[in-house]
Order: C-alpha cells, then sequence, then structure tokens
C-alpha cells in the first residue's frame, strides 16, 4: 500500500535597497520545526531584478535547510543503529 505524504515550506523574502533575504520554514510531521535563511546582494551597478534576488536567496535558504535535513536524518539513524551515520551533504 502506498502512502502519500507531503511537506509544505512558507517562504518570506525581505527586500531592502540591494539586499534580498530570504527565511523559510518547513514543519515536520514529528513536530520538528525547521527554519532557514538565505541572503543575495545585488551589486550597484547590476539592474534591479527583484525575482532574480529572491530566486538567489530562496535557493540559498533552501540550501541552509537541506542541510537540516541530512543533519536530522542522520542524528535519527545514529539514535537507532549507535553507529555514525554517512550521509552525502
Amino acid at each position: 500500500m502506498e502512502t502519500v505524504v507531503g511537506w509544505h515550506i512558507e517562504m518570506e523574502f525581505l527586500e531592502d535597497g540591494d539586499k534580498t533575504r530570504a527565511a523559510c520554514l518547513l514543519r515536520l510531521q514529528d513536530g520538528t520545526e525547521l527554519r532557514a535563511h538565505g541572503r543575495a546582494d545585488r551589486y550597484p551597478e547590476d539592474p534591479a531584478q527583484q525575482r532574480v534576488g529572491e530566486e538567489i536567496a530562496a535557493a540559498r535558504a533552501l540550501n541552509d535547510l537541506s542541510h537540516q535535513l541530512l543533519a536530522k536524518a542522520g542524528h535519527e539513524i545514529e539514535e537507532v543503529t549507535h553507529q555514525p551515520a554517512h550521509l552525502v551533504r
């Protein structure tokens, strides 16, 4: 029997001049909340492209989130196996 599980990630952006910050929140079914952040800085000579700054900041926040998820999974594996988990990052 297949089980379908879904996660929803909330992403917010803060624009401040040539800086874009992204914050994301992931709520897992075990009650864990993971928060991650990313940032993008536009060079003053580059044209203002809000969407591009958001995409870069979001990618960096999601990268942070992926590292947190790997660390959490590794810890959970180690709790059961009592052996170091070797997860590729």
